[in-house]
């Protein structure tokens, strides 16, 4: 085996469906249905054929090894060299070519005009654009761009699809009975794509995206406004207020029982610890950005009365990189990501690298042992590409399909709040039963989207003598429109008094809390330990 240069690791990078390739010898190899066992790639155990072999064979490697980039192309060297030097056969040729330059196209050139029979990389998307206009459709390529469009004609992304992720996320909802979640993202053309595919995937589970909420990274004040916003804070604060009030005013204007004004006091002393009151539309939260961000916006959806009680959390594998997993505020959130790396597969990892092994690393190591599968097996090499049984790489069980995309078997991880994670779910070990239900090529930005919520009416969380609900009445707060059953949608009016008058009542001993008076600064300690 030669390896004519040297490079380094690889980052997952979460890319984004914008369009799809084509490809038809792809198509006519592959067969959904299928129900071969998947392959095994982490050891070795290709087809008998693999050592001993006399036939040479020649691997470019595409990846930026110098420039802004080069830490990215650094990171990946390790598992490819790792994967070639315990694996590879004596005649393999692998090359290493440098994208990091000024001259991509250039650069991409020099690769083909030796002649490989497969590349790994580029990493980014637009390399791979360029790539899949100048090499053969017979030439495949494992990229690790998500972007779909740069895939298809024979480049595949062995990149984490962020379809996978938040489809297996939306199946947790739905096992656990989810009526209805809201999406929290940035504002940026990633967040927009994503939160696009969380609304197209909601409508495969018939699950109802209520909200999507976007915020600017790293900017406090735009977070802020998001949380209120997406909390329904006004509303149910409001509700709050005038249930206080209505109470407060039989209690003081009023001829009660004993039990009658027991009962409208408790009520009142419940009221007065919390300044929201009301449902929420929803009993899920999707977080689609990073640890810090979703940090804070869990904070302030706290500070505006939605707690890990009032909704479940769901994330994506961003928060694995995070100190997020260390905090206990967080406990029992949720998110999906790749299964547990083999021990054995680390032991060798950081034997022959001297560095430890992480699930980027995996990914490279994995584009490599499969190359090599892909060209030593039997079955040829776009037959062994297309095996729709799949294989168990070392971030567990995947697949290539024909448009460029993949298919990746995820466990969904529950967060401790001490720095480990408990399995919710357990990853599948093979595809006898499909994955994913999603199958578009195409999924667009989604817009902004209000709360799809009925309101409040403070009526309904009160109980007062039936002989005062005609001369005690209250408005609904925070309706917006909604859709009924029949999906036919309506506004909801809002009933008030005959004479348009909201009743504020006065009382002496009705002294509400205003907002500023409360020490509300990152209360989450005395939330977890209530």
């Amino acid at each position: 085996m030669h390896i004519v240069s040297r490079l380094f690791c690889f980052t997952v990078l979460i890319g984004f469906l914008a369009g799809c390739g084509g490809g038809g010898r792809w198509h006519s190899e592959y067969d959904k249905t299928s129900n071969n066992p998947p392959a095994q790639l982490q050891y070795g155990t290709f087809s008998s054929g693999l050592y001993g072999t006399s036939d040479t064979h020649h691997i470019a490697v595409l990846l930026p090894l110098s420039g802004p980039n080069a830490s990215i192309g650094k990171t990946i060297s390790p598992a490819i060299e790792a994967a070639a030097m315990q694996y590879a056969p004596s005649e393999l040729y692998i090359k290493f070519y440098d994208t990091g330059t000024s001259d991509v196209s250039q650069t991409i050139q020099n690769a083909l005009s030796t002649g490989p029979e497969i590349i790994i990389g580029p990493v980014f998307a637009d390399n791979a654009k360029i790539l899949r206009d100048m090499k053969s459709s017979s030439i495949p390529v494992l990229s690790f761009s998500s972007d779909i469009s740069a895939l298809g004609d024979g480049v595949f992304s062995m990149a984490v699809m962020p379809t996978n992720t938040i489809e297996a996320t939306i199946q947790e909802m739905e096992s656990r009975g989810s009526n209805g979640f809201i999406v929290l993202a940035p504002d940026n053309s990633s967040g927009r794509l994503m939160a696009g595919i969380a609304q197209s995937v909601s409508q495969t589970y018939n699950i109802k995206n209520v909200g999507i909420f976007y915020y600017n990274e790293h900017d406090t004040e735009s977070i802020k406004s998001t949380a209120m916003n997406a909390s329904m804070y006004t509303a149910r604060n409001s509700a709050n207020t005038r249930a206080k009030e209505i109470l407060s005013g039989i209690i003081n204007n009023e001829n009660l029982s004993q039990s009658e004004k027991y009962s409208l006091v408790r009520q009142l002393e419940n009221l007065n610890r919390t300044d929201t009151l009301g449902k929420l539309p929803y009993d899920s939260i999707l977080f689609l950005g990073n640890s810090d961000d979703t940090k804070s916006l869990a904070s302030f959806l706290r500070y505006y009365g939605i707690g890990v009680r009032d909704a479940q959390f769901y994330g994506t594998p961003m928060w694995a990189d995070g100190d997020i997993i260390s905090d206990v505020t967080m406990i029992g959130s949720m998110f999906a990501t790749l299964p547990e790396m083999p021990s054995e597969f680390s032991a060798t990892y950081e034997s022959a690298t001297n560095k430890p092994a992480s699930h980027m690393a995996a990914i490279g190591y994995d584009a490599t042992m499969l190359a090599i599968g892909a060209l030593y097996s039997q079955n040829g090499l776009t037959s062994y590409l297309m095996n729709a049984g799949g294989y168990i790489g070392a971030n567990g069980l995947f697949r290539l399909t024909p448009n460029g995309t993949n298919e990746r078997s995820l466990r969904i991880v529950r967060l401790n709040g001490d720095g480990t994670l408990t399995n919710v779910k357990e990853p599948a070990s093979a595809f006898t039963i499909p994955l994913y239900k999603t199958t578009r090529n195409y999924v667009y930005s989604a817009d902004a989207k209000s709360l799809d919520a009925r309101g409040v009416n403070p009526m309904d969380y009160i109980n007062i003598p039936e002989r005062f609900r005609s001369k005690y009445r209250s408005k609904t707060y925070g309706v917006t429109k909604v859709e009924d059953q029949n999906n036919e949608t309506f506004s909801r009016t809002t009933i008030l008094p005959s004479n348009n008058d909201d009743f504020s009542i006065t009382a002496e001993n009705y002294n509400p809390i205003p907002l500023e008076s409360v020490s509300r600064s990152y209360i989450d300690s005395v939330e977890v330990s209530e």
